[in-house]
């Protein structure tokens, strides 16, 4: 028996030390439900997680940028369902011109009608989304992942070509309407071909824009298995380390109290 040297309180304080140190570590977990508290928890995982919360943050913005080319899109198909009403209309009012029971006068108010329904449609073609011209001959490069990769979405331009051929027809005269007539049917196969290009780069925006979805789903599910806590498995955890902190501190408080033993020896 020793007095100065403890060596089994030694050995309970050392393990109720550990034991605490753990208890506070599981609640640390639980309450911030994330089990990497401090990167030594796990260096490869915080690394990891890192990367993966990045390329989150990456994807949302990429998302951002394809639903705003979609919306780009639809406002273009906006107007350009109202330009196919206005070219239906011009190229009626071409058959109307060449009727030969109508006289110039009539003639006139209709290239009236007409005139108006191409300065409709010259004025679309300046208009823009958010400072951006909706019909120009500018290629847009849309951003379609994390990466960085690029869709490149080619311009409509109302400003040149049928259009402007059209616009700048007059139907004053039987003659003038017969041309006006092959510039409206032109513009009218333009524009279905326009209407059908952004229609196919909606459809690929919105493949895109599901993809997306999916991928930061699938993204934020490793990052979850990562860092954060499973509470069932901690409360388990935190049960089996609180037992073992009180249990260590009553042995501590044993291993203690065996010197005394040597008082029993000195009174006899």
């Amino acid at each position: 028996m020793v007095i100065n040297t403890n060596i089994q309180a030694m050995a309970a304080a050392s393990q109720l030390q550990t034991s605490q140190d753990m208890l506070a570590k599981s609640l640390s977990r639980l309450s911030s439900g994330s089990k990497i508290v401090n990167p030594s928890d796990d260096a490869a995982g915080v690394a990891v997680a890192m990367r993966l919360d990045s390329q989150i943050k990456r994807t949302d913005a990429a998302k951002n940028n394809v639903i705003n080319a979609i919306s780009f899109t639809q406002t273009q198909d906006g107007y350009l369902k109202k330009i196919a009403k206005a070219l239906d209309r011009m190229s009626e009012l071409t058959l109307l011109a060449q009727d030969v029971t109508k006289g110039a006068t009539d003639r006139a108010l209709y290239n009236t009608e007409f005139s108006q329904l191409s300065a409709y449609l010259s004025s679309a073609a300046t208009k823009d989304f958010n400072g951006v011209s909706l019909f120009s001959n500018s290629t847009l490069n849309v951003t379609l992942d994390s990466e960085g990769t690029t869709f490149a979405m080619s311009g409509i331009n109302l400003g040149a070509g049928a259009y402007t051929t059209a616009a700048a027809s007059d139907i004053s005269t039987t003659t003038g309407a017969l041309t006006a007539l092959s510039s409206v049917k032109g513009a009218i196969s333009q524009l279905a071909s326009d209407r059908a290009t952004i229609g196919a780069f909606q459809s690929r925006l919105n493949f895109t824009s599901d993809q997306l979805t999916i991928s930061k789903e699938n993204l934020t599910a490793a990052s979850s298995r990562i860092q954060d806590t499973d509470v069932a498995e901690e409360a388990t955890q935190y049960a089996r380390f609180n037992i073992l902190v009180q249990s260590g501190t009553a042995m501590l408080a044993q291993a203690n109290a065996l010197p005394q033993s040597v008082l029993r020896l000195l009174q006899q």
